[in-house]
């Protein structure tokens, strides 16, 4: 067995732990490979232990792999710059990090140039931290509106990133906070909007995160090392 396989094992383990906390299942919990650090082979390994979704940060990188694994479930984790909007939509399974109405807008104008359903995560900033990209709950009502009326987008959920903490049970209210979040949209019950995922929680905090309702981890360094 190799390195990434045992420790993607060890991560199963630890997020099957905290959804057992939670009273949940493990299968509720989407484990995505952050590929950020990894190269082809590593991407490789965890393929073959049996790793299926994988996140990049990047467009070019996310083009480059993509291509090397076309048959995996590829989701675009970065920030997504307007100008690298083509190179995305219609390629990822998922795209975790729309942090403006703008972005929305772009990639609902690309979406339906190319005849698809574009499949987007709002990304929200929780704890306000002026160093993080994302939305206030104010702009994500806003933008879960605006969705409504874009046939080539469909909001699936939210995205977080809490602040790094020496101790991931400090980080716990961002994830409880975001949680609430997400149920305060879902009252909203716009037509075409269904909010069912929670992308939050990495290396340092992702069992925290499931035991807070996570329904993806995005985890690279605990699979990948460096």
């Amino acid at each position: 067995m190799s390195v990434i396989a045992e420790r993607y094992r060890k991560v199963l383990a630890q997020v099957a732990d905290a959804a057992d906390i939670a009273g949940r299942r493990p299968s509720e919990v989407t484990l995505l490979a952050a590929t950020k650090t990894a190269g082809p082979a590593e991407i490789a390994q965890a393929v073959a232990a049996g790793m299926h979704d994988l996140g990049e940060n990047r467009a070019p990188e996310f083009t480059a792999k993509r291509a090397l694994f076309p048959n995996e479930h590829w989701h675009f984790i970065g920030t997504l710059q307007t100008n690298k909007v083509k190179q995305v939509v219609g390629r990822a399974d998922l795209i975790h990090s729309v942090d403006t109405l703008h972005l929305l807008r772009v990639i609902d104008r690309r979406a339906r140039e190319v005849a698809v359903v574009q499949p987007v995560l709002l990304e929200v900033n929780v704890s306000s931290e002026a160093t993080k990209h994302g939305m206030s709950l104010e702009e994500a009502e806003e933008a879960v509106a605006l969705a409504s009326d874009l046939p080539g987008v469909r909001v699936r959920g939210l995205m977080t990133m809490a602040p790094l903490a020496a101790r991931p049970e400090s980080v716990r209210w961002v994830f409880a906070e975001c949680a609430q979040w997400l149920g305060r949209l879902q009252a909203l019950h716009r037509d075409g909007v269904e909010l069912t995922e929670l992308s939050m929680g990495m290396t340092n905090d992702f069992a925290v995160a499931v035991e807070e309702g996570a329904t993806i981890v995005r985890v690279g360094r605990a699979i990948f090392g460096r």
